[in-house]
C-alpha cells in the first residue's frame, strides 16, 4: 500500500511536510481499535531468535529508529507498531530551538536520498523529559540523543551535554553523543581528539557516580579520515564509553545521479541515505578491524533494504539503525530486515 499509494502521494507533498502527515496518519490507525491491531500484527514480528544482549541491554531485535525521526518524543509509541526493537530520540538540546529555516529537508528520488539542514530542531530536554515521563512501559529500547544549543560556544558546550544527560538519565536506556551532525555551526570541531576526550570523559564520570550507570555511545560522521578514526578508537578505549553509532550524514555530494544544478540548489545539509550506504559500511569494517571485533557498533546509513542491513551487520555491526531508507522503501523494511536476519543465523 505505501509504494503504490501513499509514497506517491507523500511525494508531492514538501519533505518536512509530508514526514509529519504520516506520523499523523499512522496514530489515526493506530487509534482505531481493530485497525490497530491489524496493523500491528501485519507489520511486527516476535521471535527471541532475533533478540540481542548488547551495551547490557535486552533488545528485542536488532533493527532501529535512527535519531532524528522524533526529536521531541511524540511519535515513539506509535513508531514501535511498526516493529523496531529501539528507537532513539532527539537530537535534543537544553534549551528549544527553531533550527534552521524551512525548505531545509530535501528528496533525491534518483539517489533514494535525502538532504536535511534541520539544525536540531526541539522542544528543549525538559519538554522530551515530560513526554517520556506520562509515556506507559514499551518493550521497545529508548535511547537519548544529546547535543548542543546554536548559541553554545563549543568552549561551553560540555555544559549542555551534562545538562540533557542529567535530565534524560532517569528516563533513556542508553545515550548518544552527538558531535557530528554537520547542520550546527562548528559542531564537528568538537569531534577533534582533546575537546571529544574531555567532553566524554565528564560525562563518563557524571555515568559512573549514578548507582546503574548507562551506556554512552558516540555518533560519528561518515567524513572522518582513517587517521581520525584512529583517534575516534583511542578516545573510546581512554573513555570507556560503551561503543560507536557509524553513522551519522556526509557533506559530501560525489557520485550523485541527481543534476548537480538540483543538488545545488537545495544547498548546504548532510546527506543520508543510498548514497552515504558505502562508506558508512567501510567505516563499520575499518573500527571493527582495527578493534579486533571488539567495539560495539550500530550501523546506520543507506540501509534501503534487508541486504542493506546484512551487509551492516557482516561489516561488524551488532545492531542496526534506519530513517532515510524507510521513507523510499516504506515501513515494512523493518520487518524485511528481521526476516532475512532469521533467515541468515
Amino acid at each position: 500500500m505505501y509504494q503504490f499509494l501513499l509514497k506517491p502521494l507523500l511525494f508531492r507533498l514538501p519533505a518536512e511536510r509530508a514526514h509529519y502527515l504520516t506520523v499523523s496518519l499512522l496514530k489515526f490507525v493506530l487509534a482505531l481499535p481493530v485497525v490497530g491491531a491489524l496493523f500491528r500484527r501485519y507489520y511486527q514480528l516476535e521471535d527471541p531468535r532475533l533478540e540481542r544482549e548488547v551495551f547490557g541491554l535486552r533488545f528485542p531485535n536488532p533493527v532501529g529508529l535512527a535519531a532524528g525521526f522524533d526529536k521531541d518524543g511524540k511519535s515513539f509509541e506509535a513508531m514501535s507498531s511498526l516493529g523496531f526493537g529501539f528507537i532513539e530520540l532527539g537530537t535534543v538540546t537544553p534549551k528549544g530551538q527553531a533550527g534552521n529555516p524551512q525548505p531545509r529537508l530535501f528528496r533525491l528520488p534518483q539517489d533514494e536520498g535525502l538532504i536535511n539542514r534541520m539544525g536540531f530542531n526541539n522542544e528543549g530536554v525538559m519538554a522530551l523529559v515530560e513526554r517520556l515521563k506520562k509515556a506507559p512501559q514499551s518493550k521497545v529500547i529508548i535511547g537519548g540523543n544529546i547535543g548542543k544549543n546554536k548559541v553554545t560556544p563549543n568552549e561551553t558546550a560540555s555544559e549542555d551535554y551534562r545538562i540533557c544527560f542529567e535530565a534524560l538519565f532517569p528516563y533513556v536506556d542508553y545515550f548518544v553523543v552527538n558531535v557530528s551532525s554537520p547542520n550546527t555551526p562548528n559542531l564537528r570541531a568538537l569531534q577533534d581528539k582533546a575537546p571529544l576526550t574531555a567532553l566524554l570523559s565528564l560525562l563518563q564520570g557524571l555515568n559512573r557516580a549514578k548507582d546503574h550507570p548507562k551506556p554512552i555511545l558516540l555518533k560519528i560522521a561518515p567524513d572522518l579520515t582513517w587517521e581520525q578514526l584512529d583517534d575516534i578508537l583511542d578516545i573510546v578505549r581512554a573513555t570507556e564509553i560503551d561503543g560507536v553509532i557509524a553513522t551519522n550524514t556526509t557533506i559530501s555530494r560525489a557520485g550523485l545521479a541527481t543534476a548537480d544544478t538540483q543538488v545545488a540548489a537545495m544547498g548546504a545539509g548532510g546527506l543520508s541515505g543510498r548514497p552515504v550506504r558505502e562508506r558508512s559500511t567501510e567505516v563499520i569494517r575499518y573500527l571493527s578491524e582495527k578493534s579486533g571485533g571488539q567495539l560495539k557498533i550500530i550501523g546506520v546509513g543507506g540501509i534501503c533494504s534487508a541486504e542493506d542491513a546484512l551487509e551492516k551487520l557482516a561489516a561488524g555491526a551488532c545492531l542496526v539503525q534506519v530513517y532515510s531508507g524507510m521513507v523510499y522503501a516504506g515501513p515494512t523494511l523493518i520487518k524485511s530486515i528481521n526476516r532475512a536476519i532469521l533467515a541468515s543465523s
